[in-house]
């Protein structure tokens, strides 16, 4: 009997214990905010997120090079034609000097020259080598030319249809080892000095002839890039 007794009390002091927790919670929970509540759980969610890292948007270099030319130097980019709509572009030193947006590119053979030592340009013109008769006058323009200029050309649709020999042997002159070679369609850039010499290192010269197996518009090859720095202080 006696030990009946005492495990009624001892369930009883268990459950009053058990209502005294839960109430003394339920006062405790009660005198908490609910953005108190909050903080911590944001915290918890937080752990483990894995911080997003943005990359800094890369600084456009003159002519769209991928690099920047060093300080003392000119920027220039040669592109040839493609197809009928993506006409031929030169850039110098920033400066978009045959263009579409210029309204002085066309079919043929697309020359300006630039004076080097201020990096402007004198004049720009293209020469029709489907149509008509202007290989001499191109031989011309290229003659007069002043010493201390820089000239880079570029075709646009067919630049040798008539294209003569005379005025081949001219190009040649100035450092050209494709004129040449020079084919219906051949998309040509290439970039010479008169009156100096340009280093050795740079790309002045590049050709993608039409190969109707290989072309990427119809009928006409892909379009082809030239491009670098040129020091100032060549002469």
């Amino acid at each position: 009997m006696w030990q009946s007794r005492q495990n009624i009390v001892k369930l009883s002091g268990l459950l009053l214990a058990s209502l005294l927790a839960w109430y003394a919670g339920y006062l405790f929970a009660g005198l908490l905010s609910e953005d108190s509540m909050s903080t911590p759980i944001t915290y918890l969610q937080d752990i483990g997120k894995k911080p997003v890292l943005k990359a800094p948007v890369p600084k456009r270099q003159k002519c769209d090079h991928w690099s920047p030319c060093l300080p003392g130097n000119y920027a220039y980019r040669v592109r040839s034609g493609g197809g009928r709509e993506n006409l031929a572009k030169i850039c110098f030193e920033d400066e978009l000097i045959i263009s579409e947006e210029k309204g002085n590119v066309g079919r043929g053979i697309n020359i300006a020259i630039v004076n080097y030592k201020t990096g402007k340009m004198i004049s720009a013109k293209f020469f029709d080598m489907w149509e008509g008769e202007h290989s001499a006058e191109m031989a011309t323009f290229i003659k007069n030319a002043p010493q201390g200029s820089l000239l880079l050309m570029v075709t646009h649709d067919d630049g040798s249809t008539r294209l003569k020999s005379d005025a081949k042997t001219l190009i040649e002159a100035l450092g050209s080892k494709e004129i040449q070679n020079m084919k219906f369609r051949s998309s040509w850039a290439f970039i010479a000095a008169k009156g100096f010499k340009l280093p050795d290192d740079i790309q002045t010269e590049k050709i993608n002839h039409s190969d109707n197996k290989k072309n990427r518009y119809s009928g006409w090859p892909a379009e082809i890039v030239i491009e670098g720095c040129i020091p100032r202080n060549l002469i």
